[in-house]
């Protein structure tokens, strides 16, 4: 197990590294060829890194145990690099926005060969640090950061397509119009991400879990008489926590209760509860 999260912190820290000088590379390549659209998807790059150096070091946070000051361990730490990156993405993306706003009533010819040569090591970069990623088994924070990988990958074969194009007839509009469209992309993605991100801050219920099939389980365990302040709240998006008060009848027995408790933390169990407080009353 710890050989495991061994390999999964050393992909995701290839990974970053490998993302992060590309993103400063793509950034001076498409000041110099003069994209756009390379600098928008600079700036794409720019908040994957910061995305995956926090989850490479809340990846070695994470085994630490739960302590007075953080009960729930640092599970919830993950959803800060979401708030960073996604923060980043949308300022930098307005900016991208902005800048191919003018150029699409002002197009400027850029460096199509220029263009061809970054998107090709774009292409190589990306993809080696999809596949570097996806490599194993990993856990979720793994996986949507391969997924993200794998959309800048797809960003560099359309800058690819286009650098072609604009190489054999002049189409300068081409490059604000490509920049638009991966950034109206990722912001698309980045707001989805952001909702669910604040949703879970604010406790919200999981997507996953029915709450009114979790009440009619516990209802049918033998000894319960009434449900009362069921809450089930979600710490990461992946675990949860249960708090419920119970009134049992006055036959219950000590011995019962321990019962009564033991199929309620099974029933937790299967929708992925580590922590549940249970109140039990006649």
């Amino acid at each position: 197990m710890h050989d495991h999260q061994n390999s999964l912190s050393k992909r995701i820290g290839t990974a970053f590294w490998l993302n992060f000088f590309f993103a400063i590379v793509e950034l001076i390549g498409g000041i110099i060829t003069g994209s756009i659209s390379i600098i928008s998807d600079a700036v794409h790059d720019l908040g994957d890194s910061i995305s995956l150096g926090a989850s490479w070091y809340l990846e070695k946070k994470s085994h630490k145990k739960a302590s007075s000051r953080f009960p729930f361990g640092y599970k919830r730490f993950s959803l800060l690099s979401a708030l960073i990156s996604g923060s980043v993405l949308i300022f930098g993306s307005l900016f991208v926005l902005i800048e191919a706003g003018k150029r699409l009533f002002d197009p400027v010819a850029p460096n199509s060969q220029g263009m061809l040569y970054l998107a090709i090591l774009g292409v190589i970069v990306n993809g080696f640090a999809a596949i570097k990623l996806k490599k194993g088994d990993g856990n979720l924070n793994s996986k949507v950061l391969s997924w993200h990988l794998l959309e800048d990958v797809m960003g560099w074969a359309a800058i690819l397509i286009v650098s072609i194009i604009m190489m054999f007839k002049e189409i300068p509009i081409l490059d604000p119009i490509l920049s638009i469209c991966i950034t109206l992309f990722v912001l698309f993605n980045v707001v989805k991400s952001l909702k669910s991100t604040l949703t879970i801050f604010l406790e919200s219920t999981p997507n996953d879990v029915d709450v009114g099939k979790v009440e009619k389980k516990i209802r049918a365990v033998e000894g319960v008489k009434e449900v009362k302040q069921l809450r089930i709240w979600t710490i990461d998006g992946e675990h949860h926590a249960l708090t419920v008060h119970l009134k049992v009848g006055q036959e219950v027995n000590p011995s019962s209760i321990t019962s009564i408790k033991q199929n309620i933390t099974a029933i937790a169990k299967e929708i992925n509860i580590i922590d549940q407080t249970i109140q039990i009353d006649y």
